[in-house]
């Protein structure tokens, strides 16, 4: 039986989703319904994709009964109102990363979805994607030895991306894309806590930084470097530097078909696809949808690719780079 899929915002992000899914079955998953704040928008949006209900109220495809899980892909200022809603009406959520604004609110998504009994993943996709599952099967051999150090960046020169670079709308670089190098050192950490974080960043009119540089200390004397930025084309790769050799991920870190292993290079590509999609190697959102029809069919609660403890972690390491870099939301 398929996977139900009701689409919360008609964004771009929410566009790829849905085109992504294309390459799946329609046995495994069916997008039935999309909700916008405009009901125009939210009509549009399924009739270019083919979804039957189209609805301008995201509380009316929250009651849906024909909807098995929802996917969040509205703005993340928003996330924690329409997260929390979607799951007090029993609804299982996948929802885009950031999961919420900070960690106070982070905490309240995982109180609700541990009172609602209900499963709830932050959309970290890059974690599902083949290669991601071959560095961690690496790691754990003990391919590179022990851990040492983590370089890592993401930056695009994106002065035209308004929501991006105004407070107002959750804009800052580090909640934007340098979640993906913080996840990243995340991932290969281990999911542990960082002991001392230092870091700082330049900043816009509007209250938010655009550029950050961060260190990261560790257990067992491991530390991790990363930067982001709106203001540059950075390499947007990453090295995992270990006492027998170096892993590399080339571009783009977060979304990669490729990486280079000291033993030879690992290639999954994408599956090659008609559609067109708006954001890079969006084809490999379908590998985060794979996992949550898993989950819900073995009857999870949460993700062991990205369990809420690592949101947890993931959100309290960002704000710690955020606040240096001297950005601080309304929410906090």
């Amino acid at each position: 039986m398929a996977t139900r899929w009701g689409i919360v915002s008609t964004g771009n992000i929410s566009s790829d989703f849905v085109t992504a899914l294309k390459a799946l079955p329609e046995s495994e998953h069916r997008v039935v319904a999309v909700a916008a704040r405009s009901l125009q928008n939210a009509q549009e949006f399924a009739k270019k994709y083919g979804i039957k209900k189209a609805y301008g109220s995201y509380d009316d495809l929250g009651t849906d009964p024909d909807i098995d899980v929802v996917y969040i892909g509205n703005v993340h200022t928003h996330h924690l109102s329409v997260g929390t809603a979607m799951m007090r009406a029993g609804k299982p959520i996948l929802c885009e990363k950031p999961l919420c604004m900070n960690v106070k609110e982070v905490k309240e998504m995982i109180k609700v979805a541990k009172e609602q009994k209900v499963f709830m993943m932050e959309a970290i996709w890059s974690r599902f994607f083949p290669a991601y599952k071959e560095l961690e099967k690496r790691l754990t051999a003990g391919e590179i030895g022990q851990v040492r150090h983590v370089i890592a960046s993401f930056g695009k020169d994106l002065p035209n991306m308004e929501r991006m670079h105004d407070s107002a709308t959750g804009g800052g670089v580090t909640l934007e894309i340098g979640i993906y190098p913080i996840q990243l050192v995340s991932f290969v950490m281990g999911g542990e806590k960082p002991l001392k974080i230092v870091g700082t960043g330049h900043q816009n009119s509007k209250g938010v930084e655009e550029s950050i540089g961060t260190t990261l200390l560790y257990s067992d004397g491991r530390i991790a470097s990363i930067s982001a930025s709106f203001r540059a084309f950075l390499p947007s790769e990453a090295f995992i530097i270990g006492s027998k050799g170096t892993i590399k991920i080339p571009y783009p870190m977060w979304c990669p078909e490729t990486i280079e292993f000291p033993s030879g290079t690992f290639t999954e590509p994408l599956p090659k696809s008609a559609h067109k999609f708006i954001l890079d190697n969006s084809q490999g959102l379908m590998y985060e949808a794979m996992e949550v029809r898993r989950c819900l069919q073995q009857g999870l609660l949460e993700s062991p690719g990205m369990p809420h403890s690592e949101s947890l972690t993931l959100s309290e390491t960002i704000q710690a780079v955020r606040t240096q870099a001297g950005t601080v939301y309304t929410q906090d």
